[in-house]
């Protein structure tokens, strides 16, 4: 009916679980032309429900395949929230992002949950020893993007607040940047994505960095 404003889902309210949305939303989310729709997709479906779970939805859990061909791999949460999609467009998430996105908003004191949003849904890492010095363990944390301009904000933004750089590299074979850190810068960021209490997360990379500290003697 006319003059009825449109209620939101969602709660805009920053909060750890709020930002760590966020990053989710700004890794693996689609906002639609139409100025309405969210969605979120991953292969994990804890990284799905985690979607739901932060953002108080009750959103059916959907499934889909990649180009709607072969098996359905990839779960998905799809709703629509006109105020919750202007929200992220004023904090700088809009249609079409991947290769556009620059900065994003976000508190200072919710940075690195937003971060573990972000290496939670397009991060990564790895480790190994290094074949020239046997006693010589690498570790290595990365962020990719298909947009150099947010790449270099994140840095930046990582830069600030730890004084540490790392290094852009832009050699993907699939067109995307990459911001990769080293073992002392990684164990930086590390510990700051996993405070102690933190409840929200993939398991399966922090697993992963578990494994790689306790090489290192440090733990999360």
């Amino acid at each position: 009916m006319p003059g009825i404003k449109p209620k939101g889902k969602v709660k805009i309210k920053w909060s750890r679980n709020f930002a760590y949305g966020i990053g989710l939303i700004v890794s693996d989310g689609c906002l639609s032309k139409n100025g309405r729709h969210i969605s979120f997709t991953s292969k994990d479906k804890d990284l799905a429900l985690f979607f739901k779970e932060v953002f108080g939805l009750d959103s059916k859990l959907g499934k889909k395949s990649r180009a709607d061909k072969g098996e359905k791999k990839y779960y998905v949460v799809q709703f629509g929230d006109v105020i919750f999609y202007k929200f992220l467009v004023s904090i700088g998430i809009m249609s079409n992002k991947s290769k556009i996105i620059k900065g994003i908003k976000v508190p200072k004191k919710y940075f690195f949950e937003f971060l573990r949003g972000l290496f939670d849904g397009e991060g990564h890492s790895y480790s190994y020893w290094d074949k020239r010095w046997k006693s010589s363990f690498m570790l290595y944390t990365g962020f990719s993007s298909a947009s150099k301009e947010f790449i270099k904000w994140l840095r930046a933004r990582i830069g600030e607040r730890l004084g540490i750089y790392g290094s852009i590299d832009g050699s993907s074979p699939k067109g995307y940047w990459i911001l990769r850190y080293a073992k002392n810068d990684s164990l930086k960021i590390i510990k700051k994505m996993y405070p102690k209490n933190t409840k929200i997360f993939l398991p399966r990379k922090r697993l992963k960095l578990i494994k790689a500290l306790s090489i290192m003697g440090e733990k999360i």
